[in-house]
């Protein structure tokens, strides 16, 4: 048996195989090439269709709605609430809507929160009882009330102020309107208000040759109405010491009476100042508390005075360390404030 073989043949049967070869790989390169393609495509559309977001919706008005009806209309939205309290003068505001964030209108994403102002109502429904309050108290008292909305309740000024024996000065003895009355609106309450005991009788003490320290300390013990004046020392006189008091010691003075009191200046001290502290007052009904206060160098707050005065020309002498930053005060609120220097 005789065996031939053909090696054209063959050669050509393996081209023809290459040939087939190299056509699958190109269909499987283009067929992964768009697999990524689509792939891609649609992590693209997957990423901008998650950009949208969720849906949207048009903001309710809800002002001027009860909060239970308001809460309703946001979560038909998809909204939410986020709340905040303010009192307002009108009791008919209390629980209802005075303002909104967004305004209504607004184009918002489902799931936002909204900025509701609900009403609280009026700071009190009824007028206070004032009475046997200190009418300085009665006023800061309101103050603090209606802080935060316009103030339905005032003092008329001026109240009444009439004698009373039994009665501290400054003590609202009546009041119009009466406690536990309705508070529909604006109103002004009319106090009678104490001075205190009629034309009471000071004895006043003996402060001749006493240092300025003390001689305050005596004037506010006896609470007498006083007027300083200050000026170099003379003669026998004793600089930094009372020199002169007029009416003189053991004599009744009224509150219309001040005692005149000359102080001599000390003498020049390295380090220090002394002078005279000069403020006019306003008028009052009734001697309120003046404070006088010393802030030294050295950071330390001393009170050099604690007196009651009826208001008008104050006068009062100061000797603390040069320097020192001295202020003046009426029912602890500053009305004069300076540096005090010695004489160069």
């Amino acid at each position: 048996m005789k065996l031939s073989f053909d090696f054209r043949n063959i050669a050509s049967g393996f081209r023809k195989l290459g040939e087939l070869d190299r056509d699958s790989y190109k269909f499987a390169a283009i067929g992964f090439f768009g697999i990524v393609v689509l792939m891609t495509l649609s992590g693209l559309i997957a990423f901008f269709m998650s950009l949208r977001g969720e849906e949207q919706t048009l903001v309710p008005n809800v002002s001027g709605m009860e909060l239970t009806t308001a809460l309703i209309k946001l979560q038909e939205k998809e909204l939410y609430p986020r709340i905040a309290l303010r009192v307002t003068n009108r009791s008919e505001d209390k629980g209802r809507i005075l303002e909104q964030r967004p305004p209504a209108g607004s184009i918002v994403k489902a799931g936002r929160r909204i900025s509701l102002t609900v009403g609280k109502g009026v700071a009190v429904d009824k007028i206070e009882n004032f009475i046997g309050m200190n009418i300085d108290e009665v006023k800061l008292h309101l103050q603090t009330v209606f802080s935060s909305a316009r103030p339905l309740v005032t003092v008329r000024e001026p109240p009444i102020y009439v004698y009373n024996a039994k009665a501290r000065a400054g003590m609202v003895l009546e009041q119009k309107p009466p406690a536990g009355t309705d508070l529909a609106g604006p109103v002004a309450l009319e106090l009678i208000v104490s001075r205190g005991p009629e034309e009471a009788k000071m004895k006043v003490p003996a402060m001749l040759g006493l240092q300025l320290a003390d001689a305050i300390v005596q004037i506010g013990n006896s609470g007498v109405p006083f007027s300083f004046q200050a000026r170099e020392a003379t003669g026998k006189e004793k600089p930094g010491t009372v020199v002169s008091q007029l009416p003189a010691a053991g004599v009744l003075v009224s509150r219309a009476q001040p005692v005149a009191i000359v102080w001599a200046f000390p003498l020049p001290a390295e380090g220090m100042a002394s002078g005279l502290i000069r403020q006019t007052l306003p008028e009052y009904p009734y001697p309120l508390k003046v404070a006088v206060t010393a802030k030294y160098p050295t950071g330390e707050s001393v009170k050099l005075a604690e007196l009651l005065h009826s208001g008008g020309e104050f006068t009062i002498p100061y000797l603390v360390p040069d320097g020192s930053v001295i202020s003046l005060a009426v029912l602890g609120r500053d009305i004069l404030r300076f540096e005090a220097k010695s004489a160069p």
